[in-house]
């Protein structure tokens, strides 16, 4: 056979070239990796400091903590500030129901959803780089804030949790001060918004956005999903007027439900009618609203109008005396002196505050993100954790509950003409004029109005059901993801959901790297191209040449199924093809070069190896197939694991007389198999086995199967001169 090359390469070059058909001998390539640049660890850190202080001294510091600094000089008045005063303005008038009616799913006084919302558009307007993200009280959050309220104030004493809004009934507090029960919840509510804050901005601080990646589209789909149907459960109490306690814990969903039921007989009427009344009239608007957004240059804010005529139509009947109607109360007017969190409650906070503070940044994050994106601007993921962050810890001094970006605000500021987020301080404007004169006014305002308000503005989570048969089309395993994350979140709890959700999701994705696609390759005719037999049609096979596909990386968890499936697919068993012609008088000695590490297996597995292979003048085990190809284009990387399994492949098969041969490995799987000694001594010449594309491994295949069929002593693929790769 001719020597197509006059010296052998070192090791450390890539080398690549196969004569092609009617060509004249190889001409080889030689590509030579780039030596990383030599530098100190004392220099590096030196760049590093010198980079630090160049870019963050306290002006540039300031300017990155809050990017108001830097967008609000540039503003300009004249192109900007109409669209952000009618967006405010109509983002405002949406935000005082739902502030009001998600008070109750976060187990407050209406009074404290008006804080939240007012401190928190303020405050995100000065810290965030997104320009179009609505921030205040969100339903999910909310249900979260609740709950861990409720748990509370079941330890603290206070007996039955669905008390009215606005009781004051009193109960001992640690055996020694008296504190009433809606100045303890508040006191809870407030110490966990400090906690979600806390963990939010260390996570920014610390660069920890990637942990919003394991949030899958399926898994918050699913969660919000089945949070939404938890409160709707929660809010159907006030819809019929029923006085029932607030379970918590595994099973409450049932439970609610079980109790509703017990006591439907109690059902009050006025309740009753006002929230079918309700829902006849703000269900259908909204849904107009929606089908006619492109005409409309604002919404219709029937949920305002109706709270007002509500509000009305109680004060004048008297529905409170009358007809023993549940109301809001007594709101107050003004602000309350600011407060400290209560650092006792911390302990027994700091878990419910870690979901809380994740489904916080993670809904942010996407909004902020996506609106940056339609909108061509930039939008730093760690400065809005941050930006969110503030939104919770601060407020917390000012009677406030945790809350993140609301979907349904987003969109209604996106498309009402927001330019900047000086619509949020519009937004903020109005919440002052309701906190200010406007709030005893809504004293009459039937709380069963409130639950109307918030399960209305549910129909988003509640319509993802319908996208699931498409999901499943599209893929199982995402499918199971969102129903197991809402099975969880509405039968167990929202915490234990989320976890679920997380974990599963996680698994998959093991699943899916443990038992992946799998094929044999064929060619497409006068082409260099190698496509899925069993997917293509009008492929041609290699003659005596099988080329196998591993759709993944290799590693530990699929090496068995690597073998099985190669096997299964190539028709050969090396193993068992070898183990049925024994040979006679073979030494079962170790491998030359190789010690028994692992004493008893590692000795009998090189044991039964040398006592299956035959001596040098023995023909091998006769087979169809000369030369095994593996396709790594789909791996990324492979470990000690699967290097060790590629090796064995590759031994295996010599010894029925087929070679093996690699294709399309990238730059990290070369350097793994040189270090490794892949089908050599490690940092020898040995990984001339594996090739830059498939066409030149089959044609290396191919030269090689004549030339043996002309020299019967021709050597060992490993010793041709074909270097070819590594």
């Amino acid at each position: 056979m001719e020597d197509t090359s006059t010296e052998e390469p070192a090791p450390s070059k890539a080398t690549l070239g196969s004569p092609r058909p009617h060509e004249a001998p190889a001409t080889f390539v030689s590509l030579e990796e780039q030596e990383p640049a030599a530098c100190s660890a004392g220099e590096l850190i030196l760049q590093e400091a010198r980079a630090a202080c160049g870019r963050r001294g306290p002006g540039a510091w300031l300017r990155r903590l809050l990017p108001v600094l830097v967008w609000l000089p540039r503003y300009s008045p004249r192109t900007q500030l109409l669209g952000d005063v009618v967006s405010g303005l109509l983002v405002g008038v949406v935000a005082i129901p739902q502030s009001i009616s998600y008070s109750l799913l976060a187990n407050q006084d209406p009074i404290y959803g008006i804080y939240t919302n007012f401190f928190c558009n303020i405050i995100y307007a000065a810290a965030a780089t997104s320009r179009h993200a609505s921030v205040g009280s969100f339903g999910v959050l909310c249900l979260m804030v609740g709950q861990s309220v409720t748990r509370q104030l079941q330890l603290a004493g206070y007996g039955d949790s669905s008390a009215a809004l606005g009781d004051n009934s009193s109960s001992p507090r640690n055996g020694t001060e008296l504190c009433d029960r809606s100045c303890y919840a508040i006191t809870v509510a407030l110490s966990l918004s400090f906690l979600v804050g806390l963990y939010q901005i260390l996570l920014g601080v610390f660069q920890m956005g990637f942990v919003a990646v394991y949030l899958s589209e399926p898994l918050l789909g699913g969660f919000v999903a089945g949070s939404s149907l938890t409160i709707i459960t929660s809010q159907m109490k006030y819809l019929l007027g029923l006085k029932i306690p607030r379970h918590e814990g595994v099973g409450s969903f049932i439970l609610t439900w079980v109790d509703l039921f017990r006591h439907i007989h109690n059902t009050n009427i006025c309740d009753l009618l006002t929230s079918l009344v309700a829902l006849a009239i703000i269900v259908p608007v909204k849904e107009l609203n929606e089908r006619y957004k492109g005409r409309m240059k604002a919404p219709f804010p029937i949920e305002l109008l109706v709270v007002i005529v509500a509000t009305l139509v109680s004060h004048y009947f008297d529905f409170e005396q009358r007809y023993k109607a549940a109301v809001c109360g007594d709101i107050p007017t003004g602000f309350r002196k600011p407060t400290v969190p209560d650092i006792s409650l911390f302990p027994s906070l700091a878990l419910d505050a870690l979901p809380i503070a994740v489904i916080g940044f993670a809904m942010t994050v996407s909004l902020a993100e996506i609106f940056g994106k339609k909108h061509g601007y930039a939008v730093s993921a760690n400065q809005e954790m941050i930006a969110i962050g503030m939104c919770n810890l601060i407020p917390s001094f000012f009677y406030c509950f945790a809350s993140s970006a609301a979907l349904t605000k987003t969109l209604l500021k996106e498309s009402t003409g927001s330019q900047t987020q000086v619509s949020g301080l519009v937004t903020s404007l109005v919440l002052l004029l309701v906190l200010l004169w406007i709030s005893p006014l809504f004293y009459s305002l039937q709380t069963s109005i409130l639950g109307v308000v918030t399960i209305v503005n549910l129909r988003g989570g509640l319509r993802k059901f319908r996208d699931t048969p498409r999901m499943w089309q599209l893929s199982k395993l995402d499918t199971v993801v969102w129903w197991t994350t809402m099975l969880c979140s509405t039968l167990v709890t929202t915490e234990i959901g989320l976890l679920v959700g997380v974990c599963f999701a996680l698994l998959c994705i093991i699943f899916r790297t443990q038992r992946p696609r799998a094929t044999l390759l064929g060619k497409v005719s006068n082409r260099e191209i190698y496509e899925d037999q069993a997917a293509y049609k009008q492929l041609s096979s290699i003659a005596n040449v099988k080329i196998f596909r591993f759709e993944c990386s290799l590693y530990y968890a699929n090496k068995d199924y690597f073998k099985a499936v190669l096997y299964q697919k190539t028709g050969v068993n090396p193993v068992l093809l070898a183990a049925s012609h024994p040979q006679p008088g073979a030494q079962a000695s170790p491998e030359p070069g190789r010690s028994c590490w692992a004493p008893g297996f590692g000795c009998l597995k090189q044991a039964r190896r040398r006592a299956e292979k035959p001596p040098g003048d023995a023909c091998p085990p006769s087979t169809d197939m000369h030369t095994l190809i593996l396709d790594c284009g789909a791996m990324q990387f492979i470990d000690t694991v699967g290097l060790s399994v590629l090796k064995e492949t590759h031994h295996d098969y010599k010894e029925v007389g087929v070679q093996v041969l690699l294709a399309n490995c990238n730059p990290s799987i070369r350097q793994r198999l040189r270090e490794g000694g892949w089908a050599g001594q490690a940092g020898s010449a040995g990984g001339q086995l594996a090739f830059h594309s498939i066409h030149d491994a089959v044609q290396f295949a191919e030269r090689w199967h004549r030339g043996q069929g002309k020299d019967k002593q021709a050597p060992e693929p490993e010793e041709q001169n074909f270097q070819v790769a590594l």
